[in-house]
């Protein structure tokens, strides 16, 4: 026999007896004594979430080191230090410094998804111990006690129901059922899923109803929350497209570094006649221009700016490197509920006096009308029609207001959906229940299927009693149908007609619901259960359904357009989800719903092997999507995956990028997500892998200016060194260049407007890197021809005005070719001209102050010790401008013979080739 410490599969719980459990567990239905329940509090341990200590700041800050470009910049700053180079060296560390002190602060956000997990937990909670009623610490509930459940309860822990009275618990941030689910005891099926064990309940869900008592199977880790936040602990971030892109170009970069470094010394050695002393400081400047110094800290400002953008969009972003990964999205997860849909029921059908009709109309305003099916023209008044909205009116617990923002319900959806429907029809919620005071109820059970309530007619000469629910329980208590106005028997015929009503209603999805009445004599102000199944009169049936949002829609439109894979995650059963994925254009082709039960018949190898063709996904575990996350990306994938509940944190975590829902997703889910979305739609992911897409883009483009004015300073020295020039650039100078000049321009750069329509072409691979062919070839038809103005500058300065002006204007030229090289950096394909020179006005801002720092390092003597310059003429200068605007009109007469070759743009903006 298991220990009361020790819980058995999960599973077992719910398929035994109640009196199993209880000896199982040596528990008595008078509960624990004071001394049992302490010895099992030493055994099983409190009951409470543990959380693994994360490593403190320092290691964060040291980790944000980790990277072979940042390597490289430490060597160099080493080396320059050594050499006496304090100046040189003192940048490079504040730079590095400054990016670490970034990721550190992004990453300690991140990271509070268990704490945040471990204050939905219950404070307090009521439990028997020798047959007396007690409020311990919800710490010191042990596997065993039996808590004693009311309304506006947390449940302190997993346990098993022994008895109920209408118990209802809220699992929505669980299980993803948006409905409080009705709690009674009772043997189940061993294979079942978790929201369909109803005869348990679940540490840190909310009683919303009713009264029950329950003996605790698990506590504190052995909870099903306590699976998760375990699940939370071990599943790592994955790295992102862009960190991963950048790593392989930062080995890139060091191991080039590396070796020109190393080809220069040795050049200068052999060829050139210098000592080793004095190419080791040749070679260090040729290690700080094979890096970009500035690339991490321009990166994550131009990730930052980005940021901002989205946030007016109504995304917030919680990880930096998530804005990138959003462009690169190939497969979004998405839930149903609020999200694809708008979360507000809506009847769009009824049945009444023998006939059907349309109600037009979304939401819970009260605006649209009842019309006949097939008849066009007014919407027709009906007694039978207005019969059923004033029974939907009464046996209602729900209340309809409008406010600033709308109109919004207190009470159940369902409920809401019908007093919308009734306002529609002329009904008037607030005078039919002032007319017709309730009496008498019966609450809805889910053993019943129904609720039904005793109202007080306005003429006062009788009471009525209405009935509300499933409709093959409601009709089964009826014994006539009210057609025009009239009771008339209920037929076999009549009730075929009910029935092919209901399941054509069924059949498109709609949740259906039935209405039936039964009066008495006045002065009766009580009933039984038994009045209101039987000698009924049938009202009609209601049809509703959760309406896809438009936007949403036309969203999944555009990502599928984009290259993108929509896939729905839903607590709906397969047949309503499948109805709702044909309606807003997922189950196309041989797309596939897959039910939770089956999806948990399926191997890890199998569910593979048949992701790709899934599109729906039905009654879902925790477990599973963290598998559905697992087997995508296995697949290739780059997933974005949707949650509002604790339930989702696991899968938020671990997929490429988690979304989380602002308005009704939970903090736990938010503090796992990397994007949290303020406005709860799906169209919102949409635009912000628009957005992710352009910041690639933009990214692509200050990457590709940063390189080729790196490769262009390799360029000059090494042919410097080759033809027996001296050095034309000093380490200091190309610091200056690659840090002051190159950072005035390159965040304006990675501001840049979108050129076309971002979305009108497949994701990027998840493994394409940063560097294309287009990349490729512009960067080495550039550097060459900023590297020879450079050169021949210096060669006919100095041969005129000597080394020290000679130096000058070659740092001047090369300065003033980054000006220029920002504007042709600004389209892979288009014409400066066409887009417009003064359209980035950032740009317009960041050059303008590059050149007035170049003119002040140039010019004021107090900058000349420092970089080695002297005063340049007015002549000098425009040679300098004639010069650097070479980069311009090599650019421009490339981009033109490639248009008039192809006849058509082949390299789209964001990189992708066609």
């Amino acid at each position: 026999m298991d220990s009361p410490g020790e819980t058995p599969p999960p599973a077992a719980w719910h398929a035994i007896p109640e009196a199993a459990a209880l000896d199982r567990l040596r528990a008595r239905p008078a509960g624990l004594s004071p001394a049992e329940a302490s010895a099992r509090l030493l055994g099983a341990g409190p009951n409470v979430l543990q959380t693994a200590p994360g490593p403190n700041l320092l290691l964060r800050f040291f980790a944000q080191f980790r990277s072979p470009l940042v390597y490289m910049l430490l060597i160099a700053t080493l080396i320059s230090f050594a050499t006496g180079h304090a100046v040189d060296a003192v940048v490079i560390l504040i730079v590095l410094i400054l990016n670490a002190v970034v990721g550190v602060a992004q990453e300690w956000r991140a990271e509070q998804a268990l704490e945040a997990l471990r204050r939905l937990a219950a404070p307090r909670a009521r439990v028997l111990r020798d047959g007396v009623a007690q409020v311990i610490p919800a710490e010191d509930v042990v596997p065993g006690d039996l808590l004693l459940l009311d309304s506006g309860d947390r449940v302190a822990a997993d346990a098993r129901l022994l008895e109920s009275s209408e118990l209802q618990v809220d699992e929505s941030a669980l299980t993803g059922e948006s409905r409080p689910v009705e709690k009674q005891p009772g043997v189940l099926p061993e294979r079942l899923p978790l929201a369909d064990q109803t005869n348990r309940v679940w540490m840190a869900t909310p009683v919303t109803h009713g009264r029950g008592r329950a003996v605790v199977t698990a506590t504190g880790m052995n909870t099903v929350m306590g699976e998760i936040a375990r699940e939370m602990r071990s599943v790592q971030r994955a790295d992102t497209p862009l960190q991963r892109r950048l790593a392989r170009l930062g080995s890139l970069m060091g191991y080039a570094a590396v070796g020109l470094s190393l080809l220069i010394f040795l050049l200068g050695i052999l060829l050139g006649g210098y000592t080793p002393v004095e190419m080791l400081l040749v070679a260090v400047a040729a290690a700080v221009a094979a890096i970009p110094e500035g690339l991490p800290a321009v990166i994550s400002v131009v990730l930052a700016l980005g940021v901002q953008r989205m946030a007016a969009r109504h995304a917030i972003i919680r990880r930096l490197p998530a804005v990138e990964t959003l462009g690169s999205t190939t497969v979004i997860c998405s839930d149903k509920t609020g999200t694809i849909t708008r979360n507000e029921m809506t009847v769009t059908r009824l049945w009444a006096g023998g006939r059907v009709y349309d109600v037009t109309g979304e939401g819970y305003a009260p605006e649209g009308e009842i019309r006949p099916r097939g008849e066009a023209g007014a919407a027709a008044s009906s007694p039978d029609v207005d019969a059923l909205l004033i029974l939907g009116v009464l046996a209602n617990d729900a209340v309809l207001e409008e406010t600033r923002d709308g109109w919004h319900i207190q009470g159940d959806p369902t409920e809401g959906a019908l007093l919308a429907a009734a306002g529609k029809g002329g009904i008037t919620p607030e005078t039919e229940r002032a007319q017709a005071p309730r009496l008498d109820e019966l609450p809805f059970s889910s053993r019943t299927k129904y609720m039904a309530t005793l109202h007080r007619r306005p003429q006062a000469s009788a009471t009525v009693l209405l009935v509300k629910g499933a409709p093959e329980a409601v009709l089964g208590f009826c014994t006539h149908v009210l057609l025009q106005g009239r009771r008339v028997p209920l037929t076999d015929d009549l009730r075929a007609a009910i029935l092919d009503a209901h399941a054509a209603f069924a059949g498109d999805a709609l949740r259906v619901l039935a209405g039936a009445y039964r009066e008495f004599h006045a002065g009766t102000e009580q009933f039984e259960r038994h009045h209101a199944e039987q000698h009924l009169t049938f009202a009609g049936l209601w049809g509703m359904l959760d309406p896809p949002r438009p936007d949403a829609v036309r969203a999944i439109a555009d990502a599928h357009q984009a290259g993108i894979r929509v896939v729905m995650i839903t607590g709906d059963h397969a047949v309503t989800a499948s109805a709702i994925a044909r309606r807003i254009g997922l189950t196309e082709g041989e797309a596939e719903t897959v039910s939770g039960e089956a999806l948990a018949a399926l191997s890890d190898a199998a569910l593979r092997r048949r992701v790709d063709r899934i599109a729906v996904y039905a009654r879902v575990s925790p477990n599973d999507k963290l598998r559905i996350v697992a087997a995508l990306r296995d697949r290739g994938a780059v997933v974005a995956m949707t949650g509002d509940g604790v339930n989702d944190a696991p899968a938020l975590k671990s997929a490429d990028i988690g979304v989380a829902m602002g308005i009704t997703g939970t903090e736990v889910a938010k503090e796992a997500a990397d994007m949290v979305l303020t406005d709860d739609n799906f169209a919102t992911i949409v635009h912000a892998v628009e957005e992710g897409r352009i910041i690639f883009g933009n990214l692509q483009k200050v990457v590709f200016f940063l390189l080729t004015s790196n490769l262009a300073e390799i360029v000059t020295l090494l042919v410097a060194l080759l033809v027996g020039l001296p050095l034309p650039l000093t380490a200091v100078m190309i610091l200056w260049v690659n840090l002051v000049t190159d950072g005035a321009c390159t965040i304006p750069v990675g501001l840049e407007p979108q050129h076309g329509d971002v979305l009108s072409h497949p994701p990027r691979p998840r493994e394409a890197g940063i560097i294309d062919a287009n990349f490729l070839h512009r960067m080495l038809l550039h550097a060459p021809v900023m590297a020879a103005g450079t050169l021949l500058l210096f060669w006919w300065e100095g041969r005129i005005y000597g080394e020290d002006v000679a130096r000058t204007m070659a740092f001047t030229t090369l300065a003033a070719y980054q000006w220029v090289h920002a504007f042709v950096a600004r389209s892979r394909v288009s014409s400066l001209f066409a887009i417009g020179v003064t359209s980035n006005r950032w740009l317009l801002y960041g050059v303008g102050l590059a050149v007035l720092l170049q003119v002040m390092v140039v010019h004021w003597d107090v900058m000349h010790p420092i970089f080695s310059t002297t005063d340049l003429t007015l002549a000098q200068w425009g040679l300098v401008i004639l010069v650097a605007s070479a980069v311009l009109w090599v650019d421009e007469l490339t981009k033109l013979i490639l248009h008039r070759r192809q006849g058509h743009v082949v390299v789209k903006e964001s990189g992708v080739t066609r």
